[in-house]
């Protein structure tokens, strides 16, 4: 803890020169990114805390972190001692970062934030609360340059093509959509700062950032006008020869911002959601800046015919994968010692036997027991619990495939189980069978369809406190917008060729938790004279544990869904199994 101590004094030594009363830490990177290349992994290495949602805020006298439901049990433990204090959001009455610095400082006072590293809309936001209060906010260097010894410079990895078999639609192609959708808003040029929007314009992928295939860089897009910056170095010779033919000017990472900062007379679309303030100053100078929601973004997630048809090919794969460690663990839960570290690489080994496995997508979550509880658990061997034949275990993991990206969480029984458990268990598994049966017209948002699956808990008093739905990438991130299924109102709609999470879930502090997670695709459904209506498709192929379901609680609808699901997985599964795993398949998706 003392490193910690010493890490946040030399950064109050830093501020002190800069004459600054605190010190903003937005928690992201140049390009807003959830998980972080290890350069900008700046929150960690100031406060030892390792989630993938964080801010921190240091001033003179003291520093906290803010963070949410996902990571507050995380949080606690790991900023024990450290002297930094943690906050929650997300919650009722919690007091957001700027609003604690209103509190904490004075009229007159400053504090320093690096614009790189903060959205357009989070600067705003940031200044204007402050200034409520006549605290200045002030653009700085990175203070980190100075106090990280020995900090990680950008990755040097290789980037590669995502051939057209698996993407669908060639480059030309996109940027002629996105040149068609800028003229309706005016503008002519549009800035890809988002690494799964630049690695999704240009058909090309990269392993910068761990369980992500995005490459750093940026873009400048439009028309007549087409650029890519990264580094050079990057990028294989014949892979360079072919860009410039197809009329892309590459030029290297480090010139973007003395690029843009050229640009001159432009009406340039930004969204200020995600690109950070640096780019929206520079640019803000001499030019009109357009604001909205990413279009890249919103083509990226209405998924081609070529993109559905691989994620269907991945989900058989990891379903393969998935039985395979179903049967593994059963064979040795409560013989041999297993840990929910033994878990995670066994999940992990299980589908790196899958043709076109490209890595995890996301480090597995696996929670035995109390474990469960915390919804973005990662453990090493150290702290990880050992698993034994008793209670129920819940494991969140996803793999990358050439042809799509899988998330998943299942929650099986391991041995002896509570009529509380199951009864928990039963109501997370009604709404999630309620959102996949779920029919809706055109014009429908998230959080419309967020209640269907909060439904049965909600009846009990019961609730989650996360999401329910996130956008899947497509050979990319994980988790996705624009759109999303959760209470917080979103403006994008769910439209046809959305492939989304589907994971409502319940955790009792301290006991365990239960999460049943499928991905589905939105598909045109029924068209009447009340409009076109739409419905979901469930992609993934899993068997869902039945002896944990409390059939008393299950309608004669719920438990025919359920039903016909076993059966497609069955019948999908079963040719792809080695024999021996035939009868085990027909075990675990007997009809109930």
């Amino acid at each position: 803890m003392n490193t910690i101590k010493n890490r946040i004094s030399a950064l109050q030594t830093e501020m002190q020169k800069l004459n600054l009363d605190a010190w903003y830490i937005s928690g992201t990177d140049p390009h807003s990114n959830e998980y972080l290349p290890a350069r900008w992994q700046t929150c960690s290495f100031i406060s030892g805390f390792t989630g993938s949602y964080g801010m921190l805020v240091v001033t003179r006298n003291d520093a906290g972190l803010w963070t949410d439901s996902r990571y507050f049990i995380q949080a606690e433990d790991q900023l024990r001692g450290t002297g930094i204090s943690m906050n929650k959001l997300r919650v009722p009455n919690a007091v957001s970062p700027e609003v604690w610095l209103t509190e904490k400082l004075k009229v007159g006072n400053r504090v320093g934030i690096d614009a790189q590293t903060i959205s357009v809309t989070g600067f705003k936001n940031l200044k204007n609360t402050l200034a409520e209060k006549e605290i200045e906010l002030v653009e700085t260097p990175d203070l980190f340059e100075t106090i990280w010894i020995d900090r990680p410079q950008v990755s040097t990895n290789k980037i590669f093509e995502l051939k057209l078999q698996f993407a669908g639609v060639p480059r030309k192609v996109k940027q002629a959509q996105i040149a068609d959708a800028l003229k309706k808003t005016g503008a002519g040029c549009h800035v890809v700062s988002m690494l799964d929007e630049l690695a999704w314009l240009y058909n090309l992928r990269g392993s910068d950032i761990y369980f992500n295939p995005v490459f750093t860089g940026f873009g400048w897009v439009g028309e007549n006008e087409n650029y890519l910056f990264v580094d050079k170095n990057k990028l294989p010779s014949e892979l360079i020869s072919k860009l410039k033919k197809e009329g892309i000017i590459l030029k290297e990472y480090a010139e973007f911002y003395s690029f843009i900062e050229e640009v001159k007379n432009k009406k340039v679309f930004l969204d200020e959601s995600t690109a950070n303030y640096s780019i929206f100053s520079l640019l803000n100078k001499k030019n009109e800046i357009v604001s909205g929601t990413s279009i890249l973004a919103k083509f990226k997630a209405l998924k081609n015919k070529t993109e559905i048809a691989g994620f269907k090919n991945a989900m058989k794969k990891d379903g393969v994968a998935l039985v395979e460690f179903h049967a593994w663990l059963k064979e040795n839960i409560g013989k041999t010692e297993i840990s929910e570290f033994v878990i995670g690489r066994k999940l992990a080994d299980y589908r790196s036997k899958q043709k076109d496995f490209k890595g995890e997508s996301f480090s597995p979550i696996v929670g035995y027991k109390e474990h469960g509880a915390i919804v973005h658990l990662s453990v090493g061997k150290a702290d990880a619990l050992p698993v034994e034949a008793d209670g129920i275990l819940l494991f969140d993991s996803g793999g990358q495939y050439l042809d799509g990206t899988t998330d998943i969480t299942r929650t099986v029984a391991l041995g002896k189980i509570t009529a509380q458990q199951k009864r928990d268990y039963t109501l997370v598994l009604k709404g999630m069978i309620a959102l996949s049966k779920s029919k809706f017209p055109y014009g429908t948002k998230g959080c419309h369809l967020d209640i269907l699956a909060r439904k049965p808990l909600w009846e009990n008093g019961l609730n989650y406190g996360h999401g329910t739905g996130h956008g899947v990438g497509h050979f990319l991130s994980v988790h996705e917008g624009p759109f999303a299924i959760r209470q917080e109102f979103n403006e994008n709609l769910i439209e046809p060729g959305m492939v989304m999470s589907n994971e409502p879930a319940f955790y009792r502090i301290g006991e365990y938790g239960i999460r049943t997670e499928n991905m589905m695709v939105c598909v045109e459904g029924e068209k009447s004279e009340f409009g076109q209506f739409l419905e979901f498709e469930t992609l993934t192929l899993c068997p869902i544990d039945t002896t944990l379901i409390d059939l008393k609680l299950m309608t004669n609808d719920e438990r025919s869904w359920l039903n016909a699901y076993h059966k497609n997985v069955n019948s999908e599964l079963k040719p792809l199994l080695a024999k021996e795993l035939h009868g085990f398949l027909d075990e675990l998706t007997v009809r109930i």
